[in-house]
C-alpha cells in the first residue's frame, strides 16, 4: 500500500515494537549526516543571536534549546557510548561531591538530573534501535499505584507535581527494558558496571590528592566514600560484584577473577554491612552452584577455601589487634555493636505509623518523601529522611494494595525475564534478585541512583541473545 517508511517507524514506536523486529533507527556508516547537523546548528545559533537583538529575554532559551537539540542528535548517533558514560557517572554518585562543593539543597536536583538523563537515553535507544514490550515489569506498579493512590487522595504534604516527579525517579530504574538493545550494547554495560567502583575510587582518590575532598569518611570508623557516599558506593560495588560473575561464568577470564577481587575489597572498605552480606552471599551461592565449562569446580573451590581463610585471618586478626582495626567502621561495628541498625530503629516507626493511617491505598507515590521532614530533629540527627525499609515505604505510598501488586509482580517478572538466558546467567541473575528482596528490608533499593546502575546492568544481562549463547534455552 505503498506506507512511507517513517511512517512504518512511527506505526511500531506506538504499537510496543509489534512489528518492529528488523527495523533499525541507527544511522546507516554509508552516510554522513555532519552536514545537515551543522546546518541546523547555524540556524539555532542565529535564532538565538537574533534574539538577542530582538527579545533578548528569548536568548538564554534558544540557545538552551540549540544545545539541547545538538546534544540529543550525538546521543541518537552515539547511543551506546552515552549510555556507558552515564552508567560510569551514575556509579560514581555524584551527587554526594555535588552537595559537598554546592550545599544540600544540590543533592535531589542532582539525582533528579541523573534519571532524567537514564530516561532520556532509554527513549534514544528505542527510537534507534525499536521498543519492545515488558507487560509484567514492576514499572506498570508503580504506575497502578500513582493512579489509585491521586484517586485515594495523596498525602496532606504531597503535591500532584512532586508525585508526578517522584513516579518519574521510581519508573527511571526499569526504562532500559522496554528497549531492544543490541549485543554490543550489552557487553559494553555490563563491562562499565563491573568497573564503575573501580573509576568512582580512582577519582575519589585524585580529589583526595588535590586535597580536595577526603576518600575516606568518619562514620562510626573509617568508611571508604570514592567520589560519593559509602552506602552509595557499597550498592554500586554490588552491581559490580554481580557484572564479574556474569563475564567469569561467560568467559572464564582472570582479569574478570581479579576485577571480582578488586571489588569485593572496595565492598569491605565501605563498611557497609549488608551489601557485604548479600554481595558474599550472592558470589558463594554462585561458585558452589552455578555450572560453567568456561570457569571450571577446581578453580572455584579454590577460591571458596580462599576466601574461608580470610575470614579466618581477619578473626584472628580483630583479636590480635583490637584497637588498629576498630578504627575501620566494618571492624569497629563486628566488635562493638554488631546489632546496631544505625538509626534505622528510630525510623520506622514514623512510617509505620503512616502507613497505618491508610493501610489499604497508602498515601501515593512519593509520600515517602515526606513522612518524615526533612528538617526535623531526627531527620537532622540520622542525615535521612528515607523509610531505609522499600517494603515499609511502598505499603506508605501504596497501602497493602500497592505494595502486594509489586510483591507479586517482581518475582514472575524476574522468573519470567529469566529463563531464556544461559543457564549461569539465569542463576546468577536469579540469586541476584533474591539477595535484592532480602537488602530491601534495610535499605533504599529501588529509589536511590545505584538502583539504576543494577536495573540497566540486569537489563543488559536480560537482552543477551539466547541464540548466540551457549548452553542457553530456547525461547518459549
Amino acid at each position: 500500500m505503498g506506507v512511507p517508511k517513517m511512517g512504518r517507524h512511527i506505526y511500531a514506536f506506538f504499537t510496543f515494537g509489534r512489528h518492529a523486529r528488523g527495523m533499525s533507527f541507527a544511522a546507516s556508516p554509508a552516510r554522513d549526516e555532519s552536514g545537515l547537523v551543522i546546518r541546523g546548528a547555524a540556524v539555532s545559533l542565529a535564532a538565538a543571536l537574533a534574539s538577542a537583538w530582538l527579545a533578548p529575554s528569548l536568548f538564554w532559551l534558544l540557545l538552551g534549546g540549540a544545545v539541547t537539540a545538538g546534544i540529543a542528535l550525538l546521543a541518537l548517533r552515539h547511543t551506546q557510548a552515552f549510555c556507558v558514560g552515564w552508567l560510569v557517572v551514575t556509579g560514581c554518585s555524584l551527587e554526594m561531591a555535588v552537595s559537598d562543593f554546592i550545599g544540600i539543597t544540590a543533592f535531589q536536583p542532582t539525582i533528579a538530573a541523573v534519571k532524567a538523563i537514564g530516561i532520556s537515553l532509554a527513549i534514544c535507544s528505542a527510537l534507534r534501535w525499536g521498543p519492545r514490550p515488558d507487560p509484567l515489569n514492576p514499572a506498570w506498579g508503580f504506575c497502578a499505584i500513582a493512579v489509585f493512590g491521586t484517586a485515594h487522595g495523596l498525602h496532606r504534604d504531597l503535591g500532584a507535581t512532586d508525585s508526578l516527579r517522584s513516579l518519574a525517579g521510581s519508573l527511571a530504574p526499569f526504562t532500559f527494558f522496554f528497549c531492544r538493545t543490541p549485543p554490543a550494547w550489552s557487553a559494553a554495560i555490563i563491562r562499565a558496571t563491573a568497573w564503575a567502583p573501580m573509576i568512582a575510587v580512582a577519582g575519589g582518590g585524585v580529589l583526595a590528592a588535590a586535597g580536595i575532598r577526603p576518600l575516606f569518611v568518619e562514620g562510626g570508623g573509617l568508611r571508604l566514600a570514592g567520589l560519593g557516599h559509602p552506602a552509595f558506593l557499597a550498592e554500586v560495588c554490588l552491581a559490580a560484584l554481580y557484572a564479574c560473575l556474569i563475564t567469569i561464568f561467560r568467559d572464564g577470564r582472570r582479569g574478570d577473577l581479579a576485577l571480582l577481587l578488586a571489588n569485593g575489597l572496595i565492598l569491605l572498605l565501605t563498611g557497609a554491612r549488608a551489601p557485604l552480606a548479600y554481595g558474599a552471599a550472592v558470589t558463594a551461592l554462585s561458585l558452589v552452584f552455578v555450572r560453567s565449562a568456561a570457569f571450571p569446580a577446581r578453580p572455584r573451590v579454590l577460591l571458596v577455601l580462599a576466601a574461608g581463610l580470610a575470614v579466618v585471618l581477619l578473626s584472628a586478626a580483630m583479636l590480635l589487634f583490637d584497637r588498629e582495626l576498630t578504627s575501620v567502621r566494618l571492624f569497629h561495628l563486628l566488635a562493638e555493636d554488631a546489632a546496631n541498625l544505625s538509626g534505622r530503629d528510630l525510623l520506622w516507626p514514623v512510617f509505620e505509623q503512616a502507613a497505618a493511617e491508610s493501610p489499604w491505598f497508602g498515601w501515593g507515590i512519593g509520600a515517602g518523601n515526606v513522612i518524615l521532614p526533612s528538617d526535623s530533629r531526627l531527620a537532622t540527627t540520622l542525615h535521612t529522611w528515607a523509610a531505609h525499609n522499600e517494603y515499609l515505604r511502598l505499603q506508605v505510598e501504596g497501602g497493602y494494595v500497592g505494595l502486594g501488586l509489586l510483591v507479586t509482580l517482581f518475582p514472575v517478572w524476574i522468573w519470567r525475564r529469566t529463563a531464556p538466558l544461559r543457564d549461569s546467567d539465569r542463576l546468577v541473575m536469579r540469586f541476584v534478585f533474591v539477595a535484592l528482596a532480602c537488602h530491601a528490608f534495610t535499605d533504599n533499593v529501588l529509589i536511590s541512583t545505584p538502583a539504576c546502575v543494577l536495573f540497566t546492568f540486569a537489563a543488559a544481562v536480560f537482552a543477551s541473545r539466547p541464540s548466540s549463547l551457549p548452553g542457553a534455552r530456547p525461547m518459549a
